[in-house]
């Protein structure tokens, strides 16, 4: 990690890189480097979920409270932390974002009431985003041939947090509290973001806007949904697929814990659902180099809808781990698919901005799913009815997402100009 967080040389810094250069590759691992562990406030309030349902005597829609905060920060991180990295660039960014993620999860640790942590979660969970879409949007400039295996990548740190990091300091949280790791999180964010962000000054390579308009302007071209309906439908798509994912994601400690299985197994299992996203995740990127985003994506969440139904009849520890590696493997590749997707099609200048505005919906349906789902159980007193939503709200994803492949299809391409 020393070799790729070293900031450039001065001499380096006024060297002229090109897309899919030795560079970009290179960028590429600081990348994935600072986003997996600027990613954790995302995964840290899952992990800690039972122990603060325990500590504060609350009831599962209340113990999720502070991830559906997370998640509404996440997402108005992603909309407007693009913007910044349009505007000052990802060094700049991403070292206001490590402090306000330190700072986070230091106060949270203090906190004496769920709605204290709720309420420094929305900080964290704004601070994390600048790890997601905002540096999905800034390496997608460095690369052309290769951009879909690098955005993939890239996203791939934000699963890959959530398998190392809850993994790693399970034993703390068992041991010690929740406080503590929520202490060793504020360290790491420190630690690793700063000197990541100081190794991405370098400024885009000056043929990174044209050759990106280039082909653009080419899918533009074909015509079909105007840019702005391509935007708002991926957006409701977005919400959607999200709406969906976030069942097992979010609940799957929880479940276990009701299962008598225990909070580690639920661990185990969310660590082997992100490390099979992490892999989806590389493979849908490579897919997308050559089918692109659209029908990526279309597979992605037809995939994660035939997963969804196998937590059905799931029961045993042996088929939940099963099932839930099948579900990692499905859906991983989903979200990346969407920031592909808006660079295929949509001006290259306002990348951070589009990739954050689909990203936000994306966010806002995981937000909103985690919540219900804690409603639908405290309702019912099961899971059942809460997949089945999930599997509702996959459904509408693939309609539109399969509407706007087959439109292409028909020789009417996806967008063409406002």
């Amino acid at each position: 990690m020393a070799f790729f967080l070293r900031a450039p040389s001065v001499a380096a810094m006024h060297e002229t890189p090109t897309l899919d250069s030795r560079y970009s590759w290179m960028r590429l691992g600081v990348t994935l480097a600072v986003a997996s562990v600027g990613n954790v406030g995302m995964w840290a309030v899952i992990m800690v979920m039972p122990a603060v349902q325990a500590e504060f005597g609350i009831d599962r829609a209340d113990a999720s409270l502070p991830y559906t905060l997370t998640m509404i920060g996440y997402a108005l991180g992603n909309l407007l932390l693009g913007r910044a990295v349009d505007r000052f660039g990802a060094t700049t960014t991403l070292i206001a974002a490590a402090v306000s993620n330190a700072a986070g999860f230091a106060l949270a640790s203090m906190s004496g009431s769920v709605w204290a942590i709720s309420a420094w979660q929305l900080m964290i969970g704004f601070g994390t985003a600048a790890s997601f879409g905002p540096l999905m949007a800034d390496i997608s400039h460095w690369f052309l041939k290769r951009r879909g295996i690098a955005v993939g990548i890239a996203a791939s740190g934000n699963y890959l947090s959530g398998a190392i990091w809850p993994w790693a300091l399970s034993g703390v949280l068992v041991t010690q509290g929740w406080q503590v790791v929520y202490l060793c999180f504020a360290v790491l964010s420190l630690a690793v973001m700063i000197p990541g962000a100081l190794a991405l000054r370098r400024p885009l390579p000056a043929d990174a806007h044209g050759a990106a308009e280039a082909m653009a302007g080419a899918n533009r071209a074909r015509g079909g949904l105007s840019p702005v309906a391509l935007q708002w439908a991926l957006v409701v798509a977005g919400v959607g697929c999200c709406m969906a994912m976030s069942m097992p994601q979010v609940h799957i400690v929880s479940f276990c814990v009701d299962l008598g299985y225990g909070p580690a197994v639920g661990a185990e299992m969310l660590s082997l659902m992100l490390i099979g996203g992490v892999g989806s995740r590389l493979v849908s990127g490579f897919l997308a180099d050559r089918l692109g985003g659209v029908l990526t994506l279309l597979i992605g969440s037809t995939l994660q809808c035939i997963a969804l139904f196998l937590y059905l009849p799931a029961g045993s520890m042996v088929s939940l781990y099963v099932v839930s590696l099948v579900f990692g493997l499905s859906q991983g590749g989903i979200v990346p698919s969407y920031a592909i997707i808006v660079r295929e099609y949509l001006p290259a200048k306002q990348a951070g901005a589009r990739v954050g505005f689909v990203i936000f919906a994306t966010i806002l349906g995981m937000a909103l799913g985690g919540w219900t789902a804690g409603w639908i159980y405290d309702q019912t007193g099961s899971y059942r009815l809460a997949f089945l939503n999930g599997i509702a709200w996959n459904l509408l994803n693939i309609a539109i997402i399969g509407y706007i492949f087959l439109s292409s299809r028909r020789g009417t391409g996806a967008v063409q100009h406002a």
